[in-house]
Order: structure tokens, then C-alpha cells, then sequence
């Protein structure tokens, strides 16, 4: 039997409710199953590049899963078209967006599928949920941990944070 591997998933929504659209993904992926499922507080940031589009509501999600990295994709993948998500720009505007942050400390370089996420310890308003979700977890390609990602961030840049919400969504 295939042992239980920890994910990190990102998620991100600026299109229609966004707040119910991070809940909607929570309870489709919380089903997948992602066992001992723990939620991020979300956070609400501008959108990238300064592109003018709506401010992004961002979360983190964690759980164990016995999915491989490609069977996580394609559930990430159809929760996103369930809910909405068109890709027809890059970077663009989403109902909803789901990324493989991380699949335990494995590293994943294919056309399809990049784990650890290759952006991950470039934007705030991945490394800021996740380290107050998972502050031990360690970069599986580079060593480093988050708490040391966040503050080398925080040392070479000065874009604005992603501000917290008072609000945090319930897992079952």
C-alpha cells in the first residue's frame, strides 16, 4: 500500500466571490481525500506585475494524499474547470487557481508538472500562508526553509504584503 505523502497546494481567486470560491476548492479538495486537511488564514493581495485586475484573495492548503503528483494535477485541474477557471491569458484575471506548492520532498521538473512549485519563494503571497500553516517545512529542492525563504524575501524586496483577512475558512 502506497504510503500517505504531505501537499501543499496554493490557491488564489479575483473573479466573482472570492471568498466562496476558495471555499468551494477547500470542500472538493478536502474530498480528494487530503487526509489531516489544515487551512491558511487568507490573505488578500494585488495582482502580479502590478497587472490591473481585481486584488487577489490567497490561501495555502495542506493534507496527506496517496494520489501521485499527476493524478493531484488532474484533480487540481478539474476543480478549477468545475468552478469556472478559464485559461486564456497567463497570468490572468481566475475564478480559481490551484498550484502544487509541494509533494513531500519531491522534485518534479516536466513540460506538464514543475514541484516545487518555481515560483514559489518569489511571492509573498504563497510564502506568507504557508509559513504560518507549515513553518518547518524545509524547500525540497534547495534545503531552505520557509521561515529562511521569508526572510531573504523580505530582505530583497519591498512590494507590498498580502494583508491578512479576519476570516478563516473552516475545514470539515
Amino acid at each position: 500500500m502506497t504510503e500517505a505523502i504531505l501537499v501543499h497546494l496554493g490557491l488564489g481567486s479575483n473573479l466573482g466571490n472570492r471568498q466562496d470560491n476558495l471555499k468551494q476548492a477547500c470542500v472538493e479538495l478536502e474530498s480528494l481525500p487530503l487526509l489531516q486537511f489544515r487551512v491558511s488564514p487568507i490573505y488578500e493581495s494585488e495582482p502580479l506585475l502590478k497587472m490591473p485586475q481585481p486584488k487577489y484573495l490567497n490561501m495555502v492548503v495542506c493534507g496527506l494524499t496517496k494520489l501521485s503528483p499527476l493524478e493531484l494535477l488532474k484533480k487540481c485541474r478539474q476543480t478549477e474547470n468545475r468552478l469556472g477557471r478559464i485559461r486564456d491569458e497567463h497570468w490572468g484575471s481566475r475564478t480559481i487557481d490551484i498550484d502544487i506548492l509541494a509533494y513531500g520532498e519531491e522534485c518534479i521538473d516536466t513540460e506538464i508538472l514543475k514541484i516545487p512549485h518555481p515560483e514559489m519563494e518569489k511571492r509573498s503571497f504563497v510564502l506568507v500562508p504557508l509559513l504560518e500553516l507549515s513553518p518547518e517545512l524545509v524547500h525540497p529542492k534547495t534545503g531552505i526553509s520557509i521561515r529562511k525563504l521569508w526572510e531573504e524575501w523580505l530582505q530583497t524586496n519591498d512590494e507590498e504584503l498580502p494583508q491578512p483577512l479576519n476570516r478563516k475558512i473552516q475545514s470539515n
